[in-house]
């Protein structure tokens, strides 16, 4: 008895150890890694459903246009690492990128904003999930108010603060106009809501305990045409 015991608290602490481990690599890893990491699992997905059972570093840098080192190190935050003259095992390597991502969970989100870009993110999800499934929206204007979009029912923006004491979300996207973003920010925060993916161009002041993360198209656009316009110079 004594010694299945001693071998049940041995799993126990290797798990632990495991958890422990994989949290510490989690918080250390940088914003543009992680920017990078669902790119090399979009294009893994790819060669295996094609049949490729391993894949090099190399190869997958020459794909994307990427130093393989940087590759290396990048994927090294899963815990999975290569075989010498063998690879990545990409089975083996998608679920551990899907794992780290969080892609592999369903986290519940709030939608407030059913404006044009949120009409195109709630239709958007009906072909893809990221790890994040928007299970309400909410608008004040009554043309949106009672649609359906992408199979997700757009309510009124007073509920929002009925459903979600009831369903527990803790994160919500936000696509407002600019001007109301941080009173609906706040809203949000008072609703319980603990990340905001803010599409809006405000620079929304919370407590620093939310997770916040911006995206926004404006400057993408910047970025792009800024880009265009060097290289055609």
């Amino acid at each position: 008895m004594y010694i299945f015991e001693m071998n049940d608290r041995i799993k126990i602490r290797k798990k632990t150890m495991n958890a422990t481990r994989k949290n510490s690599l989690k918080n250390q890893v940088s914003e543009p890694t992680l920017k990078r990491l669902p790119g090399y699992l979009f294009f893994l997905e790819k060669v295996r459903e094609e049949g490729l059972i391993n894949i090099s570093a190399p190869t997958i840098g020459n794909a994307l246009k990427c130093d393989p080192t940087q590759v290396v190190k990048d994927l090294s935050v899963t815990g999975i690492k290569g075989k010498p003259r063998v690879g990545y095992n990409t089975y083996e390597l998608c679920h551990a990128l899907e794992e780290f991502l969080g892609f592999n969970h369903v986290n519940e989100a709030f939608l407030v904003g059913a404006g044009n870009l949120g009409n195109a993110l709630m239709s958007y999800q009906e072909h893809q999930t990221l790890g994040i499934k928007v299970i309400a929206a909410f608008d004040v204007s009554k043309e949106k108010i009672g649609q359906h979009i992408g199979g997700i029912h757009v309510l009124e923006y007073n509920k929002l603060f009925h459903l979600s004491n009831r369903l527990e979300v803790k994160i919500a996207i936000l696509t407002t106009p600019n001007e109301v973003a941080q009173e609906v920010a706040e809203d949000l925060v008072n609703c319980g809501i603990k990340a905001i993916w803010n599409f809006t161009l405000t620079n929304l002041n919370l407590p620093d305990n939310i997770i916040v993360q911006n995206t926004s198209m404006s400057s993408f656009a910047a970025v792009l045409l800024r880009r265009l316009n060097d290289s055609e110079s």
